[in-house]
């Protein structure tokens, strides 16, 4: 059985769908999937053991190319690509316009969201079977009850898994062999982001406990963010520009993340590595990190009689972030014990 995932954006959209694709191959181990993504997050799906082959798409460049030749030679390339195989197949797990278009180059039957239940309603006209599917549950869950529907299957446990096995990623830069964690500060909106002097006070305290501090930075803009950081403590390395798959080594090799809202996140929490998530101006319940070691913190506004100043307590992160480290410690030592026995 072959299928077409279309889901191409964003990074933490993507990594939402990976645990229904691992139901799917649960319930079915010959299933084999072919998915269509945006260039920029192709090394995400292509990590996963069901997915047979990635379907790059630039939709995001081609609006600012439209009019170039370019643009158009890549369109026909990527339609006579969907049209080499028909499938058993299509879902839209995106349930956009855009992504309703794609799907209706694809040859296959089309599966996705009703017209309640599609993040943009007209899509739901293009697909041949619809389901509806609450809007109210996480969006982890909405995929998987929608590759459930379209492939006829139940799912065997309840358990998040997103199917990516650590010896799949491949980095040639060389990892720190200390202990240290990452912090994830940079996002695509203002509103996401604590600010620069809590991430140092945070710095501080890691470093009385002997954690150097690992930077990451995708612009510019967070570059010159991760250097403020930095600069206010002596334990931070600001890395140089890194792929996806250099970033999933780092993480994994890491002793902790600590992040705001933001793909990134998302992907460490794939990971299984313990992760704090930082909740400023977003809610986690329909869209927060999953995982095996995962600590939600939301930014929760002071009453209007106490100080007008609102703030996510650096304590309180460094609190939950050392109580996460120990409870994966003591995993590791059962698992250590088991495998010694």
């Amino acid at each position: 059985m072959r299928v077409l995932i279309v889901k191409t954006s964003s990074m933490g959209d993507v990594i939402h769908t990976l645990p229904a694709v691992t139901d799917a191959q649960n319930a079915m181990p010959n299933i084999q999937f072919d998915w269509l993504v945006e260039e920029n997050f192709a090394d995400i799906p292509a990590l996963h053991q069901a997915v047979k082959t990635v379907i790059p798409v630039a939709l995001r460049r081609w609006k600012k190319s439209v009019f170039k030749s370019q643009y158009w030679w890549e369109l026909i390339e990527l339609v006579k690509r969907l049209r080499l195989h028909h499938y058993d197949f299509v879902i839209d797990a995106q349930g956009l316009i855009k992504s309703a278009v794609l799907s209706v180059l694809c040859q296959g039957p089309r599966y996705g969201l009703d017209y309640q239940s599609s993040r943009e309603s007209l899509a739901s006209m293009t697909y041949h079977k619809t389901t509806r599917i609450s809007r109210q549950l996480h969006a982890i869950e909405r995929v998987r009850q929608l590759f459930e529907f379209s492939l006829g299957y139940s799912r065997s446990s309840e358990t998040v898994d997103y199917g990516l096995s650590a010896y799949r990623w491949r980095s040639e830069k060389i990892i720190d062999t200390n202990a240290y964690l990452v912090f994830i500060h940079a996002a695509s909106r203002p509103e996401k982001l604590w600010p620069v002097p809590n991430w140092a006070e945070l710095a501080a305290l890691s470093a009385q406990q002997g954690y150097q501090i690992k930077l990451l930075w995708g612009n510019d803009q967070e570059k010159q963010r991760a250097q403020a950081i930095a600069e206010k403590s002596s334990c931070c390395d600001v890395l140089p520009a890194m792929s996806l798959n250099d970033i999933a080594s780092l993480f994994q090799h890491a002793t902790a993340i600590i992040g705001v809202d933001t793909g990134l996140t998302h992907l460490a929490a794939a990971l299984d590595v313990p992760v704090v998530s930082l909740y400023l101006s977003t809610s986690p319940d329909l869209v927060g990190t999953k995982g095996k070691y995962q600590t939600l913190v939301r930014f929760q506004q002071k009453h209007p009689d106490q100080d007008s100043e609102a703030t996510m307590s650096v304590d309180h992160v460094w609190k939950k972030a050392l109580r996460l480290i120990h409870t994966a410690k003591l995993d590791q030592e059962k698992d250590c014990i088991v495998y010694a026995q």
